[in-house]
């Protein structure tokens, strides 16, 4: 039976701030936190992880005392978040900040995360044990690129939108193929023809495209410097590895990869660079999609949420 979460009420009154990665939503959100009075809610995959500091710019201990910050540090790096993990959390932490007599700001760049707080998520068929231990078996022996291969033929969509190592959505939406006989695409816009979106008021942080690649490749830059290649050293030194979804952050699969191989110093920068600015690329197509996305400059930014 396909199973699909109704988006809760508690978001209706937030305020919501997305934007690419490296585009100064972290700055420009405390700023406004401080005029309207609101406690921001981190929308990011990965700074809910401990000890992904540095490579995610996740928000000092200094900006955290400035204004309360909440849904950062709350998993082990081992440990595995979800969407639909994320998406009830965010919920209570709105409903507490709003019992305070305060505003909710919900700050980020995660795309998935955005449209389940619009449009509620979509959950699909139980998990079945014995399909997922077969796909990963199948990786494992074949290649993750060849279970990639074997999505794209039956799920075109789904294939084209998933990276060939995500493995987990991967085997997600060949499980979903083999319980329906449905790709995971069709059973998604059927959903997303039903549900209706919150009336969150949503405006995206956008800036001219070179400036915004500037600003990642100055920002690579200045994490490097910073010490994330230590970082990467001290998660590795961890007693448990990192979960699959910690190790997907954008850097630092490539810097684990500069100390495993040979790999030049500066391709390594360079490559990190251009995968950053790949995945704001693939953020604002995701964010362009979505109707209820107000896209304002900084300057705007503050005007139109006030």
């Amino acid at each position: 039976m396909i199973r699909t979460v109704a988006h809760p009420d508690e978001f209706r009154s937030a305020l919501v701030l997305p934007g690419p990665t490296g585009s100064g939503k972290s700055a420009l959100a405390l700023d406004l936190a401080e005029r309207l009075g609101a406690e921001i809610v981190a929308m990011d995959s990965m700074t809910l992880y401990r000890g992904l500091d540095i490579g995610t710019a996740k928000p000092s201990a200094e900006d955290r005392r400035r204004v309360p910050h909440h849904l950062i540090d709350v998993l082990e790096a081992s440990e595995s978040g979800s969407v639909a993990w994320w998406l009830d959390r965010a919920g209570e932490c709105v409903r507490e900040i709003e019992g305070r007599g305060r505003r909710a700001l919900i700050v980020g760049g995660t795309p998935l995360y955005l449209k389940a707080l619009l449009y509620g998520l979509f959950e699909g068929p139980p998990a079945d044990a014995t399909i997922r231990a077969r796909l990963t078996a199948e990786a494992e022996a074949a290649g993750v690129a060849a279970l990639h291969a074997k999505l794209a033929a039956v799920d075109p969509t789904t294939a084209e939108r998933l990276h060939p190592n995500d493995l987990r959505r991967v085997v997600r939406a060949l499980e979903v193929w083999e319980l329906t006989g449905r790709p995971m695409s069709e059973w998604q816009t059927q959903w997303e023809a039903n549900a209706t979106p919150q009336a969150a008021r949503v405006f995206c942080l956008d800036r001219p495209r070179e400036e915004l690649y500037a600003r990642i490749n100055r920002r690579v830059l200045d994490l490097i410097a910073a010490g994330w290649l230590d970082e990467v050293r001290r998660l590795r030194a961890l007693a448990r590895p990192l979960s699959r979804e910690a190790g997907l952050a954008v850097g630092y699969r490539e810097l684990n990869d500069f100390l495993d191989t040979n790999l030049a110093w500066e391709e390594t920068v360079a490559l990190i660079q251009q995968r950053t600015r790949n995945y704001a690329k693939r953020q604002l197509t995701w964010f362009r999609h979505l109707p209820e996305v107000r896209f304002v400059s900084p300057e705007l930014t503050t005007t139109a949420l006030a």
